[in-house]
């Protein structure tokens, strides 16, 4: 009997738990809300957009096909890690649209110099390709991209929408 109350509490906390991640994933922005930062918590697969130092929303990303660790030279699969800033934005890309990352950063630069290889660059949040425009939100369930984060089709809309070049962006492990 006990061991059946414990399950019970547990789905009980796991329900609640699934209802909160979907809500704040669900939720639009509100409307006319400017994003001032942005936060890749690459562990996580996750990036926050804030406004004024208060989260807005929270969405699912899929990294690089290589993504623990720092990038460290153009090829390598790698996410990169560090402050930048929204360079660029491009409604027809390969992608389903994209904001382009300031990277390489002089850090960024002078550790590829250690390699004796290019940093690359093309940094890109991003939706999916357009082959893959079916996947949805699933895409997050792999890291795909050759160091970009991207998120799913109506997300880029929203994104797309509500970021402005020079919107500061950090990524972190």
């Amino acid at each position: 009997m006990q061991q059946y109350t414990n399950m019970r509490s547990l789905a009980i906390f796991l329900s609640i738990l699934s209802l909160s991640v979907i809500t704040l994933w669900d939720k639009d922005l509100p409307k006319g809300a400017v994003i001032d930062y942005i936060e890749v918590h690459k562990s996580d697969r996750v990036l926050e957009v804030y406004s004024k130092g208060t989260l807005l929303k929270t969405y699912r990303v899929a990294l690089g096909f290589n993504p623990k660790g720092k990038k460290e030279f153009e090829g390598d699969g790698k996410t990169p890690e560090g402050v930048y800033y929204i360079n660029d934005k491009n409604p027809n890309s390969i992608a389903y649209k994209n904001l382009g990352i300031s990277y390489p950063n002089t850090e960024d630069i002078k550790n590829a110099k250690k390699y004796n290889k290019a940093t690359g660059g093309d940094i890109k949040i991003h939706g999916l390709m357009k082959k893959w425009k079916y996947f949805g939100i699933f895409h997050s369930c792999i890291d795909w991209t050759g160091g970009c984060v991207a998120v799913d089709n109506s997300d880029m809309d929203e994104l797309y929408q509500h970021i402005k070049i020079g919107t500061k962006i950090k990524i972190t492990e």
